[in-house]
């Protein structure tokens, strides 16, 4: 493939030097919009009782935990796309993502058929009424059905990222936050000759759009529309085992930090579930959704920091390395604490719009401040998290993730439930949490080992 410029050509268009805000914003404006329609959601299945507001945010919890592979792809992924990118080996950067592919594919449908069958057995592990564990048991088998095209999205995302192509997974996420607004309104109630499907109808909303948008992904690709070129010869000389090792080698810890982050939810909202009843949970879902604002802004400056320290040492800068993940830094604590702030001041209000129920919106609230009030660690985590990765070092973040969640957060919240405390102190225990991993995230970057833990000869495949 040819550096030639022109701006008719995608790789040159993605390959010129890009800044923090540049690459951040479209992720912003992406996940804005996926957060915007996680809280619609929220509001929707809602109105149909608290109940279905915890279905919903169990149902999420589950299937995103059995995503944690085909997330590590991805990792793994953004990594070696963006230090071939930085090293000009355009042609590794296709094969990184063919295989990419291939991986992700796999892992989704070895995932579909067990999720369907114990759908609602793994509901049941949260602990609420039979209720909510059987529509949250409907919403899980229901998206389940959508795994590949949820793996493609991902992954095609991940490599046109660290290509420096931000946008075009922007402009395919409006289109698919579209349709999946479309699908929840037509679907949950029941329009234009729909059935009304409630909660399964969110499911097969969300799963839908995430089907159309995954195959714009690869018609575009094909069409040569995007910055990583699509070139039928090198599937055979992309799917090595040898660059297939490669991808886990780098992607297998956050595979693993994926899985300890969920099993530390799964054991902090069991805590809820079986301490303090539906109510506390669904503010717990609720309050999530609403602070979600501001956990798309610093995965935003979290991707382009992956992406930009990725590229420098690919390209054997390795102070613009250190100098990006600062950076980006920055633009996270600032951009996060602003809007925490904004969360914290109108926490009532917009507890109030989401759910007509005191109890529920009184757990909100205080949620909302515990959790507005650790913006700036979270910001800490984000960004020398994502530039931690970029750099291939994901073993770090899978540490700081068990000794924070696990070892931190629910551990707190056990000892506070079984000594009888409110549920707000539960809600206090991740402030701990954060607190470790930022420290512990802070320690690993200012040390700069991550700069010289894999070499670009190192993760060099030879077709």
């Amino acid at each position: 493939m040819s550096d030639s410029s022109g701006s008719a050509n995608p790789v040159a268009e993605a390959s010129r030097p890009l800044g923090i805000w540049e690459l951040a914003w479209p992720s912003i404006l992406t996940n804005l919009l996926f957060a915007m329609v996680g809280i619609v959601s929220i509001k929707v299945v809602a109105t149909l009782g608290p109940a279905a507001a915890a279905a919903v945010t169990v149902g999420n919890q589950v299937f995103f935990t059995l995503q944690a592979i085909m997330m590590a792809v991805s990792v793994g992924t953004t990594a070696l796309v963006a230090r071939a990118w930085g090293a000009r080996d355009f042609d590794e950067a296709t094969r990184t993502t063919v295989s990419s592919l291939f991986l992700g594919g796999v892992v989704a449908l070895v995932l579909t058929v067990p999720v369907m069958v114990f759908a609602e057995h793994l509901a049941g592990l949260f602990g609420l009424g039979r209720e909510a564990t059987q529509l949250a048991g409907e919403f899980i088998f229901w998206l389940s059905l959508f795994n590949v095209a949820f793996a493609v999205n991902f992954i095609m995302s991940a490599a046109l990222r660290a290509a420096g192509d931000a946008r075009t997974p922007m402009w395919i996420g409006v289109a698919t936050n579209l349709i999946s607004m479309l699908g929840l309104y037509v679907l949950v109630f029941g329009h234009f000759g729909f059935p009304a499907l409630g909660v399964k109808g969110a499911a097969i909303a969300n799963g839908f759009a995430f089907g159309v948008a995954g195959l714009a992904f690869l018609l575009l690709w094909m069409n040569g529309r995007l910055a990583i070129e699509f070139r039928a010869r090198e599937w055979r000389e992309a799917i090595q085992s040898a660059r297939v090792q490669r991808l886990l080698t780098i992607g297998y810890p956050a595979a693993l930090e994926q899985g300890v982050f969920r099993i530390g939810f799964f054991i902090f909202l069991g805590v809820i579930g079986h301490y303090y009843g539906t109510a506390a949970f669904a503010a717990y879902g609720i309050g999530v959704n609403i602070l979600s604002v501001c956990f798309v802004v610093g995965f935003g400056f979290s991707i382009a920091g992956s992406t930009l320290v990725g590229q420098a040492l690919g390209a054997n800068d390795h102070e613009a390395a250190m100098a990006n993940g600062w950076r980006a830094l920055r633009y996270a604590m600032l951009s996060m604490i602003g809007i925490g702030v904004t969360v914290i001041v109108f926490a009532e209000p917009m507890a109030r719009f989401m759910i007509d129920d005191p109890e529920v919106i009184a757990y909100t609230v205080a949620f909302i401040y515990i959790l507005g009030a650790v913006q700036p660690l979270m910001a800490v985590e984000f960004a020398f998290g994502g530039a931690l990765r970029g750099a291939g070092d994901t073993r770090y973040p899978l540490k700081a993730t068990m000794a924070g969640l696990l070892g931190m957060r629910c551990v707190l919240a056990v000892l506070f439930a079984w000594l009888g405390m409110p549920v707000e102190w539960v809600f206090a225990a991740l402030i701990g949490d954060y607190a470790l991993k930022a420290w512990m995230l802070t320690q690993r970057f200012r040390s700069g080992r991550w700069r010289s833990l894999y070499s670009n000869e190192q993760l060099a495949v030879t077709p």
